[in-house]
């Protein structure tokens, strides 16, 4: 059945976000600077929001909730809370980020290592950023046909037209602005259900009486596997184009380096309230029709809140998926121009053809995401894959390479390469998960590492010259 107020929430909630690509790509977008990073003019409470609009995905509201009514219980909250954890030592990292002036991670790579290893780390994000867009686009597209009873293809044809539009349309500054909306509706909607279905399903003595006793347990997935998240989190981060061209438009260093821990503090708030209602769908599981592992956050708000709720929780949800849609393919866009087609083809653009041809490319690549969402390839599978291949190769070599002057361009260079034969190793070797305590990710980004600080070392004996600065730009 049609849940019409909540449909007519999330119809609403999508006109704004198209609202304001136009507006911004009218009154706002005067250059390339501008329609990439902002014009390196954002505030702290922009740069937070948006960093943290970027990292709460459906996996991390759906997926959370699931998580919780699965088998993680209360300890499912460290999904999230590891990730707002990673943002400390992110902070360190971020106004170093910002003085590099560059636009994207291949960037600050080439002026270090050369554009040989700049060029594949390109080729490692934007595949990534192919598997991620298609997923966040998957994960819009159902909970339009869950909510409508549309056929899921219209469905996801409907949400990746939303995200090409707002996103081709506005650029960083409409990504922003939206981000800024969509983590306000996203936060708002979740602490505005959960005490109404913790309510009806009897107040909260009610529902942990009827849970075993483990589910309640902060730590029941263990200090390994949480650590191991936290270090996830990090290397993810690091390497995340998304991430990196937030700090880049950020009005300053300092900027940059508060918003990381502000956002951090942003996601810690935000991970409570998914926990909350994937216990509670496990709590009344019996009394609540329909109710399965991937549905039981919508199922269970819609069941015991009000429709304006449900609504909210579903305009969440899409936000939730649209935030990281829409800055995927942003990146995706400005990375193929600037660090494929600009740096490799040494093709001369004015700013107006540059922004033509970036919204081109985000109009084109969201295309052809839009068609692998299509296959119905398993969404936590392709982000998996994403995230293991486009972080541990580059990871050394970018932030290593910020914070080390004296590094040889053979550390980046091979570290790189280390980094991903690593990571595709430890991938097939666990299936994608821990092994050993230890995620594919993480171990990746540990050879690349290690790589880097040996080839480093043994070349500084050898008498080998330091790679240029990361932050100087390139001779023309």
């Amino acid at each position: 059945m049609v849940n019409t107020g909540a449909l007519l929430i999330v119809a609403v909630y999508l006109v704004g976000m198209l609202l304001v690509g136009f507006v911004v790509g009218k009154l706002k977008i005067k250059d390339s600077e501008d329609y990439m990073v902002a014009g390196r003019r954002m505030g702290i409470f922009m740069v937070a929001f948006s960093l943290s609009a970027n990292n709460i995905g459906g996996g991390s509201t759906t997926g959370l909730a699931q998580k919780a009514f699965e088998d993680w219980g209360m300890s499912a909250i460290w999904y999230v809370l590891a990730a707002s954890i990673a943002m400390i030592p992110l902070a360190y990292f971020a106004p170093r980020i910002r003085k590099t002036m560059a636009v994207t991670i291949p960037e600050v790579i080439e002026r270090r290592f050369g554009k040989g290893s700049a060029t594949f780390s390109a080729v490692l994000n934007i595949l990534a950023l192919f598997c991620l867009t298609s997923s966040q686009v998957a994960a819009s597209g159902g909970v339009i046909a869950t909510l409508t009873g549309i056929p899921l293809n219209v469905c996801l044809f409907l949400a990746g037209l939303v995200i090409i539009i707002y996103t081709t349309l506005g650029g960083m500054i409409a990504d922003q602005i939206s981000d800024l909306v969509q983590f306000i509706i996203i936060l708002a909607g979740l602490a505005i259900a959960t005490p109404f279905v913790i309510s009806g399903c009897g107040g909260w003595q009610a529902v942990s009486a009827a849970l075993p006793g483990e589910q309640l347990s902060f730590t029941k997935i263990g200090w390994v596997v949480i650590i191991g998240y936290i270090f996830n989190y990090f290397c993810t981060f690091l390497s995340g184009p998304e991430m990196i061209s937030r700090f880049e438009s950020a009005k300053d260093e300092k900027t940059a380096m508060k918003a990381s821990l502000l956002s951090g503090v942003l996601m810690a708030a935000m991970a409570v309230f998914p926990t909350l209602l994937g216990l509670c769908a496990l709590a009344v599981k019996d009394m609540v029709p329909d109710l399965t592992p991937a549905t039981a956050m919508m199922s269970v708000t819609e069941h015991f809140a009000p429709t304006i709720i449900t609504g909210l929780v579903s305009a969440a949800i899409i936000s939730a998926t649209m935030s990281s849609a829409d800055s995927n393919l942003l990146c995706m866009s400005t990375m193929f121009m600037n660090d494929i087609i600009k740096s490799n083809f040494k093709v001369k653009l004015d700013d107006r053809k540059t922004i033509f041809y970036t919204r081109l490319s985000n109009v084109i690549f969201c295309v052809i995401a839009m068609m692998i969402s299509f296959l119905g390839v398993n969404i936590i599978m392709m982000n998996t894959f994403a995230f293991a291949i486009r972080c541990s190769g580059p990871f050394a070599a970018y932030g290593l390479g910020l914070v080390m002057p004296g590094a040889t361009k053979n550390a980046g260079r091979i570290s790189i390469i280390t980094g991903t034969v690593g990571v595709v190793f430890w991938q097939i070797l666990s299936g994608g998960d821990f092994f050993l305590g230890i995620l594919p990710v993480v171990f990746g980004c540990a050879v690349g590492t290690l790589t880097f600080l040996i080839v480093n070392a043994i070349e500084h004996k050898m008498g080998k010259e330091a790679a240029p600065s990361a932050y100087i730009p390139l001779e023309e």
